[in-house]
């Protein structure tokens, strides 16, 4: 689909856009009045690791901004999924309307997200949600190092609030202590 944006962009467009009609009919016919705290949207593909700026603004922009719009017209609030990769698109995400960005993730599992940056563009314009390395940390570290990058994470993202402690990923496998260490840890994080 990339090589399609370069080599076929009125194609990509016009399939983008009907799959957004098909979106935004479910959004309309099945999503109103259902009870969600929050809907994930967006996804690898929009992701600044995978694409470039200028493509994301071409090609997910326009067709994101349409769906966010239409979730906020029915009542529900969005987070937008960039698989970790932000760099280069903080502006682009905040203009896609959403209510909140995700995933946070560092370097060390892919993304390319390590510190304040992100804060200092998104902060007060949308929520943050994400940044613990599920795999080096829940999975593999210990409970004295999960706390501290708990406490770490925190004070990165969550200073004056809008921030939600979370993974950034799925993960499968993860010692009980681990995960008594992150809730005990995540618990004290109050604002």
């Amino acid at each position: 689909m990339i090589f399609a944006a370069y080599d076929q962009p009125d194609w990509v467009h016009e399939f983008l856009g009907i799959l957004l009609d098909k979106k935004l009919e479910f959004i309309y016919e099945s999503l109103k009045g259902a009870k969600f705290d929050l809907i994930e949207t967006g996804g690898g593909a929009a992701s600044s690791t995978l694409i470039s700026p200028a493509l994301f603004e071409k090609f997910c922009l326009p067709y994101d901004k349409k769906i966010h719009d239409a979730l906020h017209d029915i009542g529900h609030i969005s987070t937008y999924h960039t698989c970790g990769g932000m760099k280069g698109l903080f502006d682009l995400i905040i203009a896609t309307g959403t209510d909140a960005s995700e995933t946070l993730s560092p370097a060390s599992i892919g993304g390319n997200i390590e510190g304040p940056e992100v804060y200092e563009a998104l902060h007060g314009k949308v929520a943050l949600i994400g940044g613990m390395d599920q795999i080096n940390f829940l999975e593999k570290g210990k409970p004295q190092d999960i706390k501290k990058e708990v406490y770490r994470l925190f004070e990165v993202f969550g200073r004056g609030g809008g921030y939600i402690m979370s993974t950034c990923d799925h993960f499968f496998e993860a010692p009980k202590e681990n995960l008594i260490a992150y809730a005990e840890a995540a618990r004290e994080c109050t604002y």
